[in-house]
């Protein structure tokens, strides 16, 4: 008699799962190079390392619009991210000494995720669904100022909300974020120096790996990789903030 499992349907390609775990250890290889080579170091290690580590945020940008799409329950999805961004806080700033403005230090990668949900339930009318076109372009505009003082700042939200938005047509949503993600890497080399504007030049690593994805969840840590990434990146930022000091 042959096994059931010779009767189940497997997809080619990475699953969410696999591509969340790719994501947190290369979070974890760039944060690692933030902490043995401190500042804007140019070796060849260091560059390599934060290259890498562009791989994290575009992937987990995608998961979080995806999140949006199968969550039962969106209020609820979002009152998660903005409990876990209040909870990294704390520690991303033990890790990391940028302000945003002097005196106003930047906040972790949660918040604009937070945000560009937010921005994605306005404009979707799953809040305050009888307003206006121009007040919800107005509330989601507020969305895209608030995330600004946070690590991937504004652009993170607006790659969630244009994704969001295009779900369904995969090469409209990654044309998307590569462009708003490239914007930003402009900015950081004006603001921060031209070799690290090109490290988000990486992000051409993630839209490729995107591509294998499967659609499916994966078998890979089960129900229990809903919770990797939320409860990893404060933890690890903790203890690297503890290292640091």
């Amino acid at each position: 008699m042959k096994s059931s499992l010779s009767f189940q349907t497997v997809k080619k390609g990475l699953s969410g799962n696999a591509l969340k775990v790719i994501a947190v250890i290369a979070m974890t290889v760039d944060h690692l190079a933030w902490i043995i080579f401190p500042g804007y170091t140019m070796g060849p290690p260091a560059i390599t390392m934060h290259i890498i580590g562009r791989i994290t945020a575009p992937v987990m940008m995608f998961f979080v619009s995806e999140g949006y799409h199968f969550t039962h329950n969106r209020k609820k999805y979002l009152a998660r991210l903005l409990l876990f961004a209040v909870l990294s806080h704390i520690p991303y700033t033990m890790f990391s000494d940028f302000d945003f403005i002097p005196g106003i230090p930047t906040t972790s990668v949660i918040w604009p995720f937070a945000m560009g949900v937010l921005a994605l339930m306005i404009d979707k009318g799953d809040i305050l669904p009888n307003t206006k076109r121009w007040q919800r372009m107005a509330l989601i505009i507020i969305c895209l100022i608030l995330a600004l003082p946070s690590d991937w700042s504004t652009p993170a939200a607006l790659a969630i909300l244009f994704m969001g938005r295009h779900r369904g047509n995969f090469k409209r949503q990654m044309l998307d974020m590569a462009q708003v993600l490239a914007v930003y890497g402009v900015i950081c080399g004006f603001l921060f120096t031209p070799v690290y504007g090109l490290i988000h030049l990486g992000i051409i690593i993630p839209i490729m790996l995107l591509t294998f994805y499967n659609g499916a969840r994966g078998t890979v840590g089960g129900k229990a990789m809903k919770w990797l990434f939320y409860i990893y990146y404060p933890a690890h930022l903790l203890i690297l903030g503890i290292i640091k000091t």
